[in-house]
């Protein structure tokens, strides 16, 4: 028996990993983060698979679950959004698996971040701007962020931020940022990444916040900021300049 943590994506169903859907359709028990992962994701359960939404449920109560699916022998599908390396809460369950000697894998999925640069048709490094990704969030009830992870330290490095669980937080990033970037700083807020209600908000940092309330988004979303959302003129990269040789192109003549 094993239980496989697969990273379902950012909630358009078609956006699950080929390896993800075959372990779904196969596994007699389906757990599932349903307050992020749409029902469509898991709909190629087998018909007589149970399957279970977490999201009312405590770790404890889902581990009892795993628990119960082991003493049957049973595979368990643990289904969560995006890509189970971030903020996927994985390390936890997985402690309890080893302490249990319970086997488990993981399979990657897409991240929001990469489905929201698609939404916006954007590449979050660009040569001479920004060629760095920092992928972090902000603290409201959510645990604290260890000691030097701060926004500051970020935003001075010039890397493009993608801020988690901040939406309801933008008046504390603004007032954060603002000293160190600059208030016309460029924003946008991207709603529920890839799913029919997608929503896409532009701002500054100094209008984002009234644009993202007018827009009425409360949860689910991601903050994107950095010059590259507004870089225009920028260097072609050296990957492909004429010049530019490597193994699987050497220099000609």
């Amino acid at each position: 028996m094993t239980v496989h943590f697969i990273g379902a994506g950012p909630g358009a169903p078609d956006l699950i990993t080929v390896r993800g859907l075959n372990l779904i359709r196969r596994a007699p028990v389906i757990l599932y983060a349903g307050s992020l992962v749409p029902l469509e994701v898991v709909a190629e359960a087998p018909e007589d698979a149970l399957v279970v939404d977490t999201a009312p449920l405590d770790l404890d109560a889902i581990m009892a679950l795993m628990q119960a699916a082991e003493a049957r022998g049973e595979d368990v599908a643990r289904v969560h959004s995006g890509d189970p390396s971030l903020y996927g809460a994985i390390a936890e369950q997985i402690r309890r698996l080893d302490a249990l000697g319970i086997a488990w894998t993981i399979t990657p999925g897409v991240p929001a971040f990469a489905a929201a640069a698609a939404a916006l048709g954007k590449e979050l490094t660009l040569p001479g701007v920004a060629q760095s990704v920092v992928l972090t969030r902000t603290a409201v009830r959510a645990s604290a962020m260890p000691e030097g992870e701060t926004l500051e330290a970020f935003a001075r490095t010039g890397a493009t931020l993608a801020i988690h669980l901040a939406v309801n937080n933008l008046t504390e990033v603004r007032r954060r940022l603002e000293p160190i970037i600059g208030a016309d700083a460029p924003v946008i807020v991207i709603y529920r990444a890839s799913w029919p209600d997608q929503q896409i908000v532009r701002g500054t940092l100094a209008t984002i916040r009234e644009r993202v309330k007018a827009a009425r988004i409360t949860r689910t979303a991601l903050v994107l900021i950095g010059k590259v959302l507004e870089a225009d003129g920028y260097a072609d990269s050296r990957l492909y300049a004429p010049d530019h040789t490597h193994v699987l192109r050497p220099k000609r003549g």
